[in-house]
């Protein structure tokens, strides 16, 4: 059983949520019905960590090179999304959860957009948790934004180009709205972040698993973030020394 210490939880916790298509495959099943097997996972996670009291919750739910995927797949993953937020709008709002949403969300179906925004702003002064949903999202992306956003404020004379540093940077990077990631989880056996939260990983801790994602559970997260509490975080300083040790004649190793 793995131990959460309810004093050292990570504030901002990121998940990449892979293995949806090869856990249908394993069953001769359609790769669609990974992705609704998916969903029903991700409610299972927003449930824990709401309880456990994380105040941020980022979500890899679509890639920006996920268009790039057969239209079929894509259309499903689009009707899931879609689903998912008509049927979790009472318990979001219940919650007191406020859903955000990073990403290029201008290439989302109106079917997705016309259900989104409206959760979005209705949920936009609840403060018990965070869950951002990354939609055709891209952290190279992001970054590429925040750069021309930057540059054409500085075109315009209302910026000074010799002011810009990576605090100003960071203003203009919508998934760092809400702090930078702590620790970032990654299922499905891949060990890579796959241009997700680029910016704000720099100093994120990482976890990974092979087990995949329509089978997480509290027992997977619970491991990632006893892992996570057992690490030192020194951002680029020196750490604690280490204790040294005494051999059994007495002199120090």
């Amino acid at each position: 059983m793995n131990l959460v210490e309810a004093r050292n939880l990570p504030r901002h916790l990121g998940i990449i949520m892979d293995g949806n298509g090869r856990w249908a495959e394993s069953r001769g099943e359609p790769r669609e019905a990974g992705h609704k097997a998916g969903s029903a996972a991700v409610r299972r996670l927003v449930r824990a960590c709401r309880r456990l009291g994380i105040e941020a919750l980022t979500l890899y739910a679509f890639s920006e090179q996920n268009w790039a995927r057969p239209t079929g797949e894509v259309d499903a993953l689009m009707g899931l999304l879609r689903e998912f937020l008509m049927s979790e709008r009472d318990e979001i709002l219940h919650n007191d959860i406020r859903l955000v949403a990073i990403g290029d969300l201008q290439r989302l179906p109106p079917a997705v957009r016309e259900v989104l925004y409206p959760l979005r702003q209705a949920s936009s002064d609840k403060s018990r948790m965070t869950l951002a949903l990354a939609l055709s999202y891209g952290g190279r992306e992001e970054i590429a934004a925040a750069a021309q956003q930057l540059a054409l404020e500085a075109a315009a004379g209302r910026l000074d180009p010799r002011s810009i540093d990576h605090t100003l940077l960071a203003t203009r990077i919508p998934s760092l709205s809400f702090g930078d990631p702590d620790l970032i989880i990654r299922t499905g056996g891949e060990q890579r972040l796959s241009n997700f939260l680029l910016y704000g990983a720099a100093y994120a801790e990482l976890a990974f698993t092979d087990r995949l994602w329509p089978d997480f559970v509290e027992d997977d997260l619970f491991a990632a973030i006893a892992s996570y509490q057992r690490r030192e975080r020194r951002f680029g300083k020196v750490g604690k020394p280490m204790p040294m040790a005494i051999s059994q004649t007495g002199t120090e190793t």
